[in-house]
C-alpha cells in the first residue's frame, strides 16, 4: 500500500495523542514523501486511511506519527528523528508500542546506529527494554 510518511506525515493530525511537528507551512505538499508497506518490516501498522492532505483535493494513506518515525529511523534519518520522544510523540503512553517496533530492526544493518538513537531518546526505559528483550531471547 502506497502511504505518505516521514516529515509530511508527522505534520498532519493523526489519531494518536501526539504533538507531531508544527512546521506544517514550511513543508512541500506538491511532493510529499511516499513509501510502499510491502517495503517495510512495519507492513501496514500505523497507516491511516482516507486523510486530507494540504493543497490537494485527494484522500491518502498516511502514517501515524509513530510510523512516521519508525520508518523515518528505518531509512537512516536520524537526524529528522531527534526529538522523537519529547518534540514529536509527547507521550510516554506509547513508549511500550514503540519499542516493541523498533525491535523488530534489531537484525536491520542500521542497528548499531538505531539502538544508541533509541537510548539518547529514551535513556534508561530504552536499555531496561532491550535488555529485557535480549534476556528472554536467550532464555
Amino acid at each position: 500500500m502506497e502511504y505518505i510518511t516521514g516529515i509530511h506525515a508527522l505534520n498532519l493530525t493523526c489519531s494518536l495523542d501526539t504533538c507531531g511537528d508544527w512546521h506544517q507551512s514550511a513543508i512541500q505538499w506538491s511532493n510529499p514523501f511516499f513509501r510502499n508497506s510491502k517495503d517495510s518490516i512495519f507492513g501496514q501498522y500505523g497507516i491511516e486511511k482516507d486523510i486530507k492532505i494540504p493543497e490537494s483535493d485527494g484522500l491518502y494513506n498516511v502514517a501515524n506519527h509513530i510510523r512516521a518515525l519508525l520508518d523515518i529511523l528505518e531509512l537512516g534519518k536520524f537526524t529528522l528523528a531527534q526529538g522523537m520522544r519529547d518534540d514529536y510523540i509527547c507521550n510516554d503512553k506509547y513508549s511500550l508500542e514503540i519499542f516493541d517496533q523498533v525491535i523488530k530492526l534489531s537484525t536491520a544493518p542500521l542497528w548499531p546506529k538505531i539502538d544508541r538513537f533509541m537510548e539518547k531518546e529514551y535513556l534508561m526505559a530504552w536499555v531496561r527494554y532491550r535488555r529485557e528483550y535480549t534476556h528472554e531471547r536467550l532464555a
